[in-house]
């Protein structure tokens, strides 16, 4: 796992409060980045391939829940909240589910501050703590996704309503998002960051902490005079960061680092960090102006790159649960089918409780193997009922071959008394063609539980 380097101002507060708050330090890190990159990107642009682009940094902690996501975003608060003034007061907002409410939200501050002594505004800090409330209420419009691209690039975005049309250029608007690993799987869909959605996102899983020995410490306070001097410095003017000369040779690795990544990663993967590259020239860029420098050191683009590394790391280790397929449920088998409804019938079930149920004729669960097949009568007469059973573990107990020309057996003793009582319509039925003579009437069997009615006080007769 690559390790970032925590550098300059920024890096030295980090290091500092670190100690004091049960998070990892690399959630306060790149919080603070995020909200940096916030504040100075009215202003301040980075050089890449000849244009000026913003050096926005969108990010995402991901962790369960209890993990230290607001620790961090709180500890980043108290480092950056004396030297951004009122910036952090004033410009954050969050709970923008649409394309339309993003735009809006920039137009209204850039008309609110249009006749300002500093002109327009449209810097934002979107932090979303709760950023899977989002994701599910985003599915339902389609220009969400499209607007976000735009923020993120600094394109203009545009929006009609029934008042008049809306228009921000160069919008300089940040999302710091938190979010579960889980739902990172579930909403961040492969087809919305394939588009570009999500991919322009810096995702961090945040490890565990020890635990303080005493939660009641505060954080120490932060010698906030270098950040503050940045900050004029970074939004008295505009400014282009650029790369210096000694930065060139690391900066081809990046890029090539970059393409290697897409071409082996799988491309469920490969799509969440298709803009390493520019992400770390961002990042470095916001080193470079914590410094108050446009030069863009082989020191500071290193530093940038072990931050973007692991994101890249993290986001790989994030999606892996949805390269995994998903496990089939295996259809059961015959013979598992027929030894369940066996089973649920108390080890015993006639072919009424098996056949319907597993799609299978009677000879087809005949010839599965382990399978007791019996056939019997109840009493002398009525068809014979085919019984199946599971085969016992005993060798003294072999099953008995199928035979239906078996000689009627009489009844146990046990099961003659539990039977319930059955008038026998045999005496009424006419004889068969073949008969020579009436067939007598046959005996009634006495029981001694419950008599038998006789044939007298059947109520049946006068219809015969």
């Amino acid at each position: 796992m690559s390790t970032p380097v925590f550098y300059g101002p920024i890096g030295r507060a980090v290091r500092k409060i670190a100690p004091f708050a049960e998070t990892d330090p690399l959630g306060i890190y790149v919080a603070v980045l995020s909200m940096w990159s916030a504040a100075i990107g009215g202003t301040v642009k980075v050089s890449s391939r000849g244009s000026a682009r913003p050096l926005l940094l969108w990010s995402a902690l991901v962790a369960g829940t209890g993990r230290g996501k607001g620790t961090a975003l709180r500890a980043a608060l108290h480092v950056l909240d004396k030297p951004l003034g009122r910036f952090l007061t004033t410009h954050t907002t969050s709970g923008i589910t649409s394309g339309a409410s993003l735009v809006n939200h920039l137009w209204e501050q850039q008309e609110a501050t249009a006749e300002t002594e500093h002109g327009r505004d449209v810097r934002a800090l979107a932090v979303e703590e709760e950023w899977t409330e989002v994701l599910k209420r985003v599915k339902r419009d389609p220009s969400f996704t499209t607007k976000l691209r735009a923020a993120w690039d600094g394109t203009t975005l545009r929006n009609i309503t029934k008042e008049e049309a809306q228009e921000v250029r160069d919008p300089a608007m940040v999302l710091h998002s938190h979010i579960t690993p889980s739902d990172w799987a579930k909403y961040v869909g492969e087809s919305d960051a394939a588009g570009g959605s999500y991919n322009r996102i810096l995702p961090f899983l945040l490890g565990s902490v020890p635990m303080l020995d005493d939660d009641r410490v505060s954080l120490p306070k932060v010698d906030s005079s270098e950040l503050s001097d940045a900050y004029g410095w970074a939004t008295a003017c505009p400014r282009v960061i650029t790369l210096s000369e000694d930065a060139r040779p690391l900066w081809r690795i990046v890029r090539r680092y970059a393409r290697i990544l897409g071409e082996t990663l799988p491309e469920a993967q490969a799509v969440l960090i298709e803009r390493t590259a520019e992400q770390t020239l961002r990042v470095a860029a916001c080193l470079a102006a914590a410094e108050c420098s446009e030069i863009i050191t082989e020191d500071m683009l290193s530093a940038a790159f072990s931050l973007v590394r692991r994101s890249v790391q993290d986001a790989v280790r994030i999606s892996k649960g949805a390269d995994i397929p998903k496990v089939k449920r295996q259809p059961l088998s015959l013979a598992d089918k027929v030894r369940a409804r066996i089973e649920m019938h108390g080890g015993r079930a006639i072919s009424s409780q098996i056949l319907p149920y597993v799609g299978a004729t009677a000879e087809e669960v005949k010839a599965l193997p382990g399978i007791v097949v019996t056939v019997e009568r109840s009493g002398r007469t009525g068809r014979p009922a085919t019984v199946f059973t599971i085969r016992g573990d005993r060798s003294d107990l072999a099953p008995e071959p199928v035979s239906h020309s078996r000689e009627p057996m009489p009844a146990a003793p046990e099961r003659e008394v539990n039977r319930a009582t059955v008038v026998q319509l045999d005496a009424y039925r006419p004889a068969p063609k073949e008969a020579t003579a009436p067939a007598p009437a046959p005996e009634l069997v006495k029981r001694s539980a419950v008599p038998v009615p006789a044939l007298a006080d059947n109520p049946f007769r006068a219809l015969l």
